[in-house]
């Protein structure tokens, strides 16, 4: 893998305009459609395991804590970082692939505000934090809970919730233009369908791709994942596995040759921001805070910073 020049921590800490954050999500929940097409779930989404390059391309890192989605045991509820850990997770539940969903979620809400939302000390202070903000949930969400942790969650405080645009209001997106608004409604409808806490009703990977906020990017070339079941029934050598990975990636290459590249998919980004200074700091991340937004469960690590604009 190519050199990249920051971390989605540093990134966050910008004051990004709609072009770029739609951009940047796009790339995200493409790399998820493409694990959860797999049968993976990454299971640790957060800022400091996506990397980003200066001409707004991505890259999702640390597979870890990745394992095969299956319905037919309980996986360990000691996974994600718990700033951005989901519900379900929380209260030991079973489940699945939109656990990714809700950490994207967690994630561009940090992008618009340029802080955690969620920023527990532990994962019962961790759940308070989450009902504080969104509401109690349905009685019927907590029919499906093991009786204890139904009876420890029903026995808390009933929160109404706050709305989504008191929670992110129209001052933490960027506005200038009457288009600018009728993003800023998109994105908040977007995080509305992201941040829910019943995973029955969140919104899955390909719904968000075909989100207004997300669609203007797609290209079915790019997102579409590709699945070849019978190719995991096989059984193969190392070298023939080594032989089929290669004729994969040429097979990847000759397609972007043919197709539409990233760098084109990301030129309205770049030229949306032509009349920008370049040495305005909003821009620049050379400019930018590396202190971390995070503590105690995330990554201690920062990257370095950008060697230009992020465009």
């Amino acid at each position: 893998m190519e050199l990249m020049d920051a971390s989605l921590c540093q990134v966050i800490h910008m004051d990004l305009d709609h072009e770029r954050m739609s951009y940047l999500l796009y790339q995200i929940l493409c790399g998820i459609l493409h694990l959860h097409s797999a049968g993976i779930i990454h299971r640790d989404l957060k800022p400091s395991n996506i990397v980003v390059k200066s001409d707004c391309t991505l890259k999702i890192l640390d597979f870890g804590l990745a394992r095969t989605a299956c319905t037919n045991f309980m996986m360990t509820p000691y996974v994600v970082t718990r700033y951005y850990r989901a519900p379900e997770v929380i209260l030991g539940m079973k489940y699945k692939e939109n656990v990714d969903i809700w950490s994207v979620g967690c994630i561009m809400g940090e992008m618009v505000k340029g802080s955690v939302i969620f920023q527990g000390t532990d994962h019962i202070d961790q759940w308070n934090k989450v009902i504080e903000v969104l509401g109690t949930p349905s009685l019927e969400f907590m029919s499906r809970l093991m009786e204890t942790v139904r009876n420890y969650v029903m026995n808390k405080p009933q929160f109404a919730g706050v709305s989504f645009s008191e929670l992110f209001p129209d001052w933490a997106f960027p506005s200038e233009s009457d288009e600018d608004k009728i993003k800023t409604g998109q994105a908040r409808d977007l995080l509305s369908k992201m941040l829910v806490i019943d995973p029955e009703n969140r919104i899955s990977v390909q719904d968000a791709l075909n989100h207004p906020y997300i669609h203007v990017w797609y290209d079915p070339a790019e997102a579409d994942a590709i699945s070849d079941k019978q190719l995991e029934e096989r059984e193969h050598s190392i070298e023939q596995w080594k032989e089929l990975i290669y004729k994969e990636v040429l097979d990847w290459e000759e397609r972007n040759k043919n197709g539409v590249t990233k760098e084109e998919c990301s030129e309205a980004a770049v030229n949306c921001s032509s009349t920008a200074s370049q040495s305005s700091s909003a821009n620049d991340i050379s400019s930018m805070s590396t202190e971390q937004t995070l503590a105690s469960d995330t990554d201690s690590s920062s990257a370095d910073a950008l060697t230009g604009p992020l465009e």
